[in-house]
């Protein structure tokens, strides 16, 4: 099944519908929880961060001022924007069930890629690669956009013009966005996505469809310690006011 269009041929769209800017009370609250570990071993230098799922960079730009950032994402489209935004950083093209770099982080930060994680098995392999990858005595904050008790079906509308500049006026993008639970009784939920682009007087409606995983918090909490994270959950800030729970795991 193909991929969801936003981090492929949409891809050029991407910053128009998630600019960086929203990321900065969210990265804070990464910061925060991320640098409550010990110090790493060798204090002479940065702590070392591996983001799983880095998308376009968008929180990494926010946190390449306090950590060394080494980037990891599934989609080179996406790595390709955050080499633009994020150029001081590592960039790997990989996945977070798979990958292995043969090295341990200071800190592990995986954020809303871990929703395309739809089966617990997969969601069991992105763990172990968080934890394979954290040094002991590390820390990993892992950020689903939500949990089985907390879902709720809604839907949003933005967009933005020119994030990138240019010509006013010459590109312009709105979205409609629509999470629903088709079937309750699995592991997975739908966000359907209507774009629709503007660019040079022509506008174009795109339909893109994410499935995304579905688990209770119990469930989070039963992998985590299966691999050895000791985890807990802490605020994060989304903004305006608002906050939501991710969990911070420590490895003994």
């Amino acid at each position: 099944m193909p991929g969801p269009r936003l981090y492929d041929e949409l891809v050029d769209w991407y910053f128009l519908v998630d600019p960086t800017e929203d990321h900065a009370d969210e990265a804070e609250s990464y910061r925060a929880a991320l640098h409550g570990g010990p110090p790493p071993a060798t204090v002479a230098t940065r702590p070392k961060l591996l983001d799983l799922g880095a998308g376009a960079g968008n929180n990494a730009f926010h946190l390449k001022a306090h950590f060394d950032c080494t980037l990891t994402d599934l989609s080179e489209p996406m790595l390709a924007l955050s080499r633009d935004l994020n150029p001081e950083c590592e960039h790997i093209l990989g996945d977070m069930r798979s990958l292995k770099l043969g090295r341990t982080f200071d800190a592990v930060l995986v954020h809303d890629a871990v929703m395309y994680m739809t089966t617990e098995s997969d969601l069991l392999a992105a763990i172990q690669t968080a934890f394979d990858h954290t040094r002991r005595g590390g820390v990993a904050v892992f950020a689903p956009d939500c949990f089985r008790e907390t879902f709720d079906e809604s839907f949003d509308a933005f967009g933005a013009d020119d994030f990138r500049g240019g010509d006013a006026g010459e590109r312009s993008a709105r979205c409609l966005e629509w999470k629903w639970d088709p079937s309750p009784d699995d592991t997975t939920y739908v966000v359907d996505y209507a774009f629709m682009l503007r660019e040079n007087g022509v506008v174009r409606t795109v339909h893109d469809r994410h499935v995304e995983g579905l688990f209770a918090q119990s469930t989070w909490l039963r992998l985590f310690a299966r691999v050895g994270f000791e985890a807990s959950l802490v605020p994060r800030a989304l903004g305006e006011g608002e906050s939501d729970s991710v969990f911070l795991c420590r490895r003994g």
